[in-house]
């Protein structure tokens, strides 16, 4: 088969990893890609937002699969654009339909998709310019700590925690006066849940469903979970905390409803489900759906995924999840993500990475990154995802931060906390 798969980040550096060890997997095209996936396939200078190029480079080249990583293309439409021209219904494209992506586009649909299917998820309610005035009563109001969510895509960054009512009004001015541009049209008031985050990733072809690793990620900049919200920081997977019951809980009360609600209401959908959630006491609360794999989650997920991905996304693609098993590494992955300097805020492009020759066991897959002549160069905010596998999740951690001492670019940053509050536990 011949693979093309969308985006330039760390998710989709461990995807084409790991695509490209299936037999079933003759070529593998990687659309822009970083200076990093070229180890697994052929970088080709698409935008995963250029509908048409994609297209005729589909029709070009055979492609049988089209993978995609990122949310931003899935939420404008690929696949229904895809499906709307008969030359393309061959290709096999993993992704929800628009409609399904607003899952992910769109928290104030997300919120009353959960509403209609009785799936729990915190109390909110949601305003707009508009409404102004009636949001700010609002918030005065309302039971500190409250959350304020960008309704749109804002990069895993449209989130902030407010414990004081002026802190909230103020930021909620903020949000709707154009600090995360159009994903900050509307604003989604959301009650705080005090509890341990997790996500679990499901992958489903409209009906059936196959729940891949677990995992737990670190979303913000400073150690001890300070600071503003990143892309994400590091993961690790599995997570001890996630014991039979919880699992049960969270399959019965929160991924059968999923599935069910998007079948009952005809939304096409065939691809992943990122299930953002959190443990309140002993229950499981949906914080947020992602229409697409995590990441730096994938960059754990992956590594402890046995079974042949392309045999599981073209199940997916036939309609036959239900015949196929997810067979998993019972060890434990740990990722940490190495950034600029300034990130998530200013920071500069352009410093060579040295020691990706020194990386021992460990998995380096690029994220911000692009090739220059002398070799690999910083080219993002969030440059590497180091990933090691280990027994246990000391080892785990330990054989991550040996390769991340070992390499080295100006002003590197990087969180030496990852994964040590599940140690504690």
């Amino acid at each position: 088969m011949n693979i093309l798969l969308l985006g330039s980040g760390g998710r989709e550096s461990a995807l084409a990893w790991k695509l490209r060890q299936s037999r079933r997997c003759t070529q593998l095209f990687i659309a822009p890609g970083n200076g990093g996936t070229e180890a697994f396939g052929q970088n080709v200078p698409l935008q995963s937002s250029d509908f048409g190029e994609i297209a005729r480079f589909a029709l070009q080249q055979r492609i049988d699969m089209v993978v995609v990583g990122p949310e931003d293309p899935l939420v404008m439409g690929i696949r229904d654009f895809f499906r709307a021209d008969p030359a393309l219904h061959h290709i096999a494209l993993i992704g929800p339909s628009k409609m399904g992506a607003q899952l992910e586009g769109s928290k104030s649909w997300a919120k009353a998709f959960m509403q209609r299917h009785h799936i729990p998820t915190a109390s909110h309610r949601t305003f707009t310019a508009e409404s102004t005035q009636e949001g700010l009563l609002y918030l005065q109001k309302h039971p500190m700590p409250v959350v304020l969510k960008a309704d749109g895509l804002a990069a895993g960054k449209g989130v902030v925690i407010c414990h004081q009512a002026d802190e909230a009004q103020t930021i909620f001015k903020k949000m709707l006066g154009g600090q995360f541009g159009n994903a900050g049209k509307t604003i989604v008031v959301e009650q705080f849940l005090s509890g341990v985050e997790y996500s679990v990733f499901a992958l489903t072809d409209g009906t059936h469903f196959r729940i891949l690793p677990e995992a737990k990620d670190y979303k913000r900049i400073g150690e001890g979970d300070t600071g503003p919200n990143t892309g994400g920081m590091g993961a690790v997977s599995p997570v001890p905390f996630v014991d039979q019951k919880l699992w049960h809980k969270t399959v019965q009360r929160i991924i059968r409803p999923t599935i069910r609600g998007l079948a009952a209401e005809q939304i096409e959908y065939k691809g992943f489900i990122f299930f953002g959630l959190i443990r309140v006491g002993t229950d499981p609360y949906v914080i947020e759906y992602n229409c697409r794999m995590g990441d730096p989650e994938t960059e754990v997920v992956m590594p402890r995924l046995r079974s042949d991905l392309v045999s599981l996304l073209l199940h997916c693609h036939q309609g036959t999840l239900h015949q196929t098993r997810v067979h998993t590494d019972p060890r434990t992955a740990a990722t940490v993500m190495m950034v600029s300097g300034g990130y998530p805020g200013t920071y500069t492009n352009g410093y060579p990475i040295h020691g990706l020759d020194q990386t021992g066991n460990s998995l380096v897959f690029h994220a911000g990154t692009k090739l220059a002549e002398n070799g690999p160069q910083t080219n993002g905010g969030r440059v590497l995802a180091v990933t090691n596998c280990g027994k246990h999740l000391h080892e785990a951690l330990q054989g991550a931060y040996q390769t991340v001492g070992s390499i080295q670019f100006k002003d590197a940053y990087y969180r030496r906390d990852i994964g040590q509050d599940l140690l504690r536990d």
